[in-house]
């Protein structure tokens, strides 16, 4: 079987992985696609080289990398509009934080309107087609993407009339109201009330969590001294009420190291401003944890009472001690209390930072089954076989 996986990044991470890299944007694709996946940020390449170690041939699309898109075009004989260099391009400017937070209920309802008067991420004209040009020459049996923004249900419906490939999305937030997604056989999710919401408009759709990829402890440079006492990794923003929360009464007792985005959308009285050590990606992000004692976790507000993000299989794969909070469904992940440790109030948070800052020996045997669990179970290479299994009903 021939895979393809359709992806998209932030554009905070290309100007940094670009700007570390000076010339990088005119290196050819193979080059840059190196470099986008030693960078190991996000999933890099976990689905496609577990796709291949599966028997099949993979490939990995970065829908919205300009300068990969380009080299792409140009060694294919195509004539494009070269994109500006990766320095010059202007940053989006900010919307106040109050605002961010009100409309945060609405987000679902709002999307399409958001997209149509050109507030939404989304491919232009010469990036879809030179995207269908990729995707026509690679002739995939099987597409995954993992984008449903830049990859909207209208360039999806092409993608489909491409060789007629099964089709499956992946998204891990409640999608857009409104959308025809029948050009989809199957839309995965790692939050319940998402496959709930496709499964009410008529889309077949299944559970899959997110994972980890055991191959980059390979990778990685030497671990880190853990000299941090409490870490948070991730970002800051109205989606995250609960989290701000969280780490704002945590920060007013403990020398608390945050790593990530959406400090702007915190008032300047936010104990958040003090903690900020600025934005870390793939390897730095993984030696950040990899230097922490403990390292918090909090979901994203939609998530409701479901476990399931990232942080749960990053954190436990490279050994580190989690303390994340407390879901329903988090027995069916770690066992809590032994792999890792649950909060289920704030209050709760603070009491056990103190213990398990205080009790070296217990943070420690913790710290190693919650990664002899993640690097049993929680594995692409298991998400990957759950995927064929899906294609193979298909």
């Amino acid at each position: 079987m021939r895979v393809l996986i359709l992806n998209a990044d932030y554009p905070r991470f290309l100007a940094w992985l670009y700007r570390r890299r000076p010339g990088l944007a005119n290196a050819s694709y193979a080059e840059q696609m190196a470099a986008r996946n030693a960078s190991l940020f996000g999933v890099a390449d976990f689905y496609s080289r577990n796709f291949a170690a599966a028997g099949h041939v993979a490939a990995d699309i970065h829908v919205n990398n300009p300068w990969m898109r380009a080299a792409w075009a140009r060694e294919h004989g195509l004539t494009i509009e070269q994109p500006p260099p990766p320095d010059s391009a202007a940053p989006r400017q900010s919307i106040p934080g109050w605002l961010l937070r009100t409309v945060a209920p609405f987000k679902p309802v709002l999307r399409p309107l958001a997209r149509k008067v050109g507030l939404s991420p989304r491919l232009d004209a010469q990036a879809e087609k030179i995207l269908l040009a990729q995707i026509e020459e690679f002739k995939p049996d099987l597409v995954l993407n993992q984008d449903l923004f830049h990859v909207d249900p209208r360039l999806a419906r092409q993608i489909k009339q491409i060789g007629r490939p099964i089709l499956i999305g992946q998204v891990g937030i409640v999608p857009s109201r409104g959308e025809d997604w029948s050009a989809y056989d199957l839309m995965i999710s790692q939050i319940f009330q998402v496959v709930q919401s496709f499964r009410k408009a008529g889309v077949k759709s299944e559970m899959l969590h997110l994972g980890f990829e055991p191959d980059i402890l390979n990778v990685l440079p030497p671990a880190p001294e853990r000299n941090i006492d409490v870490s948070f990794v991730g970002a800051i923003s109205a989606d995250h009420q609960q989290r701000v929360a969280q780490l704002e009464a945590v920060a007013r007792r403990y020398d608390l190291k945050l790593y990530g985005s959406g400090l702007h959308t915190l008032p300047a009285s936010s104990p958040l401003h003090r903690c900020y050590q600025g934005e870390v990606w793939g390897v730095e992000m993984y030696q950040a944890l990899r230097a922490s004692r403990i390292t918090l976790n909090s979901h994203i507000d939609m998530a409701g009472r479901e476990a399931g993000n990232a942080r749960l299989f990053e954190a436990t794969g490279v050994g580190t001690f989690l303390l994340t909070d407390f879901k329903d469904n988090l027995h069916t992940l770690f066992d809590d209390g032994r792999e890792v440790v649950a909060w289920r109030s704030v209050d709760e948070c603070l009491t056990m930072i103190d213990r398990y800052l205080a009790d070296e020996d217990a943070r420690s045997a913790i710290a190693a089954a919650g990664q002899a669990r993640t690097l049993s179970t929680h594995t692409f290479r298991r998400r990957i076989d759950d995927i064929l299994g899906f294609a193979s009903r298909i």
